[in-house]
């Protein structure tokens, strides 16, 4: 496998506003990992390159401050027997425990991705820089495992892959080598996903209002805190969760609304400048917003070759 990355970043953004503008058609929804092939499933959110962390990954953004990073994901039940009432919505779940994932939020940006040369306001991977395209963690401790495979495990599914997707929308050469092993290892679909990718609610009754917040994008720092410490405190293969690591975590994700890191900051004056813009900006001012609050450096493309 092997990807031309430069200048595209359409698997860290929703750049579906850019099709709406250019009138393309074109689906834009990467295979959920916890949906089969028939599955009529759908999101609360409307993020449609979610990334599902694993259980070790979220204890690790815990334990660095990085918090605000992360967001959860809940469904619609497919059907009701398989769901549970919160709401007023019926949510998917198992053994009537509500489950979710948890992923990375994205707030808007000003960037120019898949080839475009004028920059636009996307949602964006918290951790994109958008002057240069590149991840700010990329290749580090906190660089999450399924984007790290991307798109070997899509291509493995045999699914259309953001790459395609992009190529398709003219937004150059992006899929150079299509080749892959057979070997799924990382992706953890079905009961594999349970406990360590796919994280199963305990008390649905605590979720009473989430539910509301997260169909309208409106979660708190508390809704998201109290996702992520059942997450941490989850055991893969099972239901069962750790009172020890939820209390852990839950404080630590608590004391992060105090803004441990870059991130919170960074998120919050990106929708500030969103909300009053009248246009859109240059896309470096995410050195304003993100590199002088102490957000890792890219190392541009040039350092690349």
């Amino acid at each position: 496998m092997e990807v031309n990355c430069e200048g595209c970043a359409g698997c860290c953004l929703d750049w579906r506003p850019l099709l709406e503008a250019e009138g393309d058609g074109t689906d834009h929804q990467r295979r959920r990992p916890f949906d089969d092939s028939n599955a009529t499933r759908a999101p609360l959110d409307d993020d449609p390159i979610f990334v599902p962390l694993t259980r070790d990954e979220i204890r690790a953004f815990l334990e660095a401050g990085l918090a605000a990073a992360l967001t959860p994901r809940f469904w619609h039940a497919r059907e009701t027997s398989e769901g549970v009432e919160i709401d007023g919505r019926s949510i998917a779940a198992v053994a009537g425990r509500p489950v979710f994932f948890v992923g990375l939020q994205k707030p808007p940006k000003p960037v120019a991705p898949v080839g475009r040369e004028e920059p636009t306001w996307l949602p964006t991977c918290v951790f994109l820089d958008p002057t240069t395209l590149q991840c700010r963690v990329h290749g580090g401790e906190h660089f999450p495992e399924e984007c790290g495979a991307y798109p070997k495990h899509t291509l493995a599914l045999e699914q259309e892959t953001e790459c395609e997707r992009v190529e398709s929308a003219g937004g150059g050469e992006r899929l150079l080598d299509a080749a892959v092993d057979d070997d799924l290892d990382g992706l953890l679909l079905g009961s594999q996903a349970l406990g360590a990718k796919l994280f199963a609610h305990p008390q649905p009754d605590v979720l009473e209002g989430v539910i509301d917040r997260a169909a309208n994008g409106a979660l708190t720092a508390t809704d998201r805190a109290e996702c992520l410490a059942v997450a941490a405190a989850s055991s893969p293969g099972t239901l069962a969760t750790s009172d020890y690591h939820y209390e852990q975590a839950l404080d630590r994700a608590l004391k992060q609304e105090t803004d441990a890191s870059w991130v919170g900051p960074a998120i919050r004056e990106w929708q500030r400048r969103r909300d009053a813009a009248e246009g859109v900006p240059s896309p470096a001012v995410a050195e304003r917003v993100e590199d002088e609050r102490g957000a890792p450096e890219t190392p541009g493309w040039d350092a690349l070759e």
